[in-house]
């Protein structure tokens, strides 16, 4: 689950998550947020989860648990380009983190590996961790400086023989050494870093990251070394499996389970295979919520998942590059039906999504959408006239062969003409809407954004392209004008999100350099605002910086958030300590079934 070829600000897990949630939206996986108030702010809101809560006593041991992934992860190694979620996965049940995510996307400290950390800010930034003393790895060595160390030099980006997919704050690191025993270990920054937390997390043994054939290739498909509740027992590519079991080396609490096994299962084969009962766990689509909740069995938890959907309006050439228009196309889209229409069969709260890089369970929510201004038509009309768009009474034969406001389909495209559409210079208004097939949700959202489009005198183009080329093909390489995808929310926007939304940069050959921002809009000014919060030690004026960077993000228009989307799962009754995780880090020890 890659966000582009080099995704240098992305972090671990994040980048894996970031393609699962836009390519989520292909296999037709519904989309959610919380209850939130406009212009709201603050604490955070309902916590993102919904998860099968049972304590550690009433817990059975033993047991194996088949939770069925996306696929098969092509490596073992979460800061590789071709990382994916399920990576993330193995890495948190087999790998120490420094800092693990609650509810709400707060860090806090593992006290498995960690028991405090302490900061200077004078004469630089400097981060002692106090490490559990307990804290090894598989072949006896204690977890120490030196696994830090070799992090560090892997992954700052000064050694180009390590194949890395990011950098972003290992690349402030002035030095990483011993401190005064071996259970401290000390970072120093050359320039303040905000987000110190997402770094060494996960932590590989030096033996992996000291060497960079080993880092490149030799954690591939399998994890000799680890510090986790769980060790790899296999990775088996014909029956799409990776078979975790107990760590006998973890010095905390030990797992319940004597198996957990990761399963390659199609979304579509989900329901089936929890109601067969050859899996215990699964994500799955709005499609087969009532059919497995009406399994004898089987349940559902649902929950605002740590991820949003989004209408991306590509504003790198053509009518769109104008803001006034793409001003113009967000102003005549209403969220709040779109968020209704989605989200109300499925009995979550139908409210619009408010912010691009805060959601509404994390702390420092707050609804920035006024910066872009509410739905009203008029303003939109008022918006495409200022750029030279006039309506026009007369059909053209495109119109004709749709009627007016109506929907024409001729193969893969679907035209929805405008009852009386806008030209300029003799030319009608009209983009291409790419959306990935076979999603039915994302037909419907599409269509009802078509027909709003319409109602300003827009004509929509709506083509469906094959789910495994629709993010590659069109939206990576900017094929498209308007399109549906989503981003994963994170606990740390300034590092995560910068190359989402940074302004594109020109490259040599004349082409755009665009990191992740797959729509080409950006502003020196929201560069300046997330690199001064990236960079801000005080939590509250980052909070300030970023909210400030979200407002402009809005004003540009490449983005407009529609709605949280939901965390589906279902699972066995018998399951305990599992569901929807949203933010929150899984108690990997502590999965099991009930007694």
């Amino acid at each position: 689950m890659i966000r582009s070829a080099n995704p240098t600000a992305a972090s671990p897990g994040r980048q894996a998550r970031a393609l699962r949630a836009a390519m989520a939206l292909t296999a037709g996986a519904a989309m959610t947020l919380t209850a939130c108030s406009s212009g709201g702010s603050g604490a955070a809101g309902t916590a993102g989860t919904d998860i099968a809560s049972v304590a550690r006593t009433g817990v059975r041991d033993g047991g194996t648990l088949r939770w069925a992934t996306d696929e098969l992860p092509q490596t073992l190694n979460a800061y590789q380009a071709d990382a994916s979620a399920d990576t993330e996965t193995i890495a948190g049940a087999t790998l120490p983190a420094m800092y693990r995510l609650d509810g709400h996307g707060a860090p806090q400290e593992d006290t498995d590996f960690l028991t405090g950390a302490d900061v200077a800010q004078s004469p630089r930034q400097t981060v002692t961790y106090h490490l559990n003393p307990k804290a090894k790895w598989s072949d006896g060595r204690a977890v120490g400086a030196a696994d830090f160390i070799a992090q560090w030099k892997a992954l700052n980006g000064k050694n180009s023989a390590y194949w890395t997919s990011r950098n972003a704050g290992y690349d402030r690191i002035s030095d990483v050494r011993q401190g005064k025993d071996a259970q401290q270990v000390e970072v120093t920054f050359a320039t303040p870093y905000a987000d110190w937390r997402s770094l060494f997390s996960p932590l590989y043994p030096k033996s992996v990251t000291s060497d960079a054939d080993t880092f490149n290739d030799g954690v591939r498909t399998k994890l000799p070394v680890v510090a986790g509740p769980f060790a790899v027992k296999a990775v088996d590519s014909k029956k799409g499996t990776v078979t975790l079991v107990r760590n006998p080396s973890w010095w905390g609490d030990r797992a319940k389970l004597d198996q957990l096994v990761l399963t390659a299962v199609p979304m579509d084969k989900r329901a089936a295979a929890l109601a067969a009962g050859t899996l215990d766990l699964a994500e799955i689509d709005p499609e087969t919520v009532s059919k497995v909740a009406a399994t004898k069995g089987l349940a559902v938890r649902k929950a605002p998942d740590a991820a949003y959907a989004q209408l991306a309006i590509n504003g790198s050439t053509g009518p769109l590059a104008d803001e006034r228009v793409r001003h113009a196309v967000a102003r005549a889209i209403d969220r709040k039906a779109i968020a209704s229409s989605v989200l109300k069969p499925l009995g979550l709260p139908a409210e619009a999504l408010g912010n691009h890089l805060v959601l509404p369970s994390q702390n420092g929510y707050h609804d920035n959408s006024s910066a872009l201004g509410s739905n009203d038509i008029q303003q939109a009309q008022a918006l495409l006239a200022d750029a030279g768009w006039k309506r026009s009474t007369a059909k053209t034969g495109d119109q004709a062969a749709g009627g007016p406001g109506r929907t024409a389909a001729s193969g893969a495209v679907t035209v929805v003409e405008p009852a009386a559409a806008v030209t300029k210079s003799g030319k009608q208004l009209s983009m291409r809407f790419v959306l990935p097939a076979g999603s039915p949700t994302l037909d419907a959202v599409g269509s009802r954004i078509a027909t709003m489009l319409s109602g300003i005198g827009i004509r929509t183009e709506i083509t469906k392209v094959d789910g495994d080329s629709y993010f590659q093909d069109h939206i990576a390489s900017g094929d498209f004008d308007l399109a549906l995808y989503s981003w994963p929310g994170t606990a740390y926007p300034a590092t995560d999100d910068t190359p989402i939304f940074a302004k594109p940069v020109p490259a040599p050959d004349g082409s755009l350099t665009v990191a992740q921002n797959y729509t080409r809009v950006g502003t020196d000014q929201i560069d300046q605002l997330l690199d001064r919060a990236g960079g801000e030690l005080d939590a509250g004026q980052a909070r300030d910086l970023t909210t400030k960077a979200d407002a402009r993000i809005w004003a540009a228009a490449g983005s407009v958030p529609l709605y949280q989307r939901p965390g589906l799962v279902g699972l066995r009754t018998t399951v305990a300590n599992a569901g929807v995780f949203g933010f929150e880090t899984p108690v990997y020890q502590n999965l099991g079934f009930r007694k």
